[in-house]
């Protein structure tokens, strides 16, 4: 298993790894499109290897990555990992846990001050895994739905 930089030409094994993983998320209560997304993530995959904001772990092809990127905000300068992902197969051998330490390492080499991730909230497997690696949380991001237009509009 090697853990390396993407290239652009892994956009589109990162794209359908990236659907894999939002229909994962459906269980949790996600609400993205995986389908839909799917070119969106691929370009995003792309330009984030051209900016060295992609991993992937390689067995025979992409069976993992992570993305990431580093941000300035009134907190300081914070490294961002937006998603980490690897196939099921791959999984319980340390493959994610490889992928996030070489992205915390290069986003320490960017000045990173800390970073931060999300996870859905009912996924307890991923909340104990970025526990493990010493993730807490920081904030809470809190959800209602509201009335739909054909409900409430027909009532005012």
């Amino acid at each position: 298993m090697r853990i390396e930089a993407g290239d652009p030409a892994d956009a589109d094994a990162v794209a359908e790894l990236w659907v894999a993983l939002a229909e994962e998320q459906t269980a949790y209560g996600s609400r993205v499109d995986p389908a839909a997304n799917r070119a969106s993530v691929r370009e995003a995959a792309a330009g984030h290897a051209v900016a060295d904001g992609l991993l992937v772990a390689r067995e025979d092809g992409v069976v993992g990555f992570v993305m990431f990127h580093v941000e300035d905000d009134a907190n300081g300068r914070r490294g961002v990992v937006e998603n980490l992902y690897v196939k099921p197969a791959h999984r319980d051998r340390k493959v994610g846990s490889r992928l996030l330490a070489n992205a915390e390492a290069r986003l320490s080499d960017r000045d990173a001050e800390f970073v931060s991730l999300a996870a859905m909230a009912d996924n307890e497997a991923a909340r104990r895994f970025y526990r493990r690696h010493g993730y807490r949380c920081h904030r809470v991001c809190l959800e209602k739905p509201l009335e739909s237009d054909t409900d409430s509009r027909d009532e005012r």
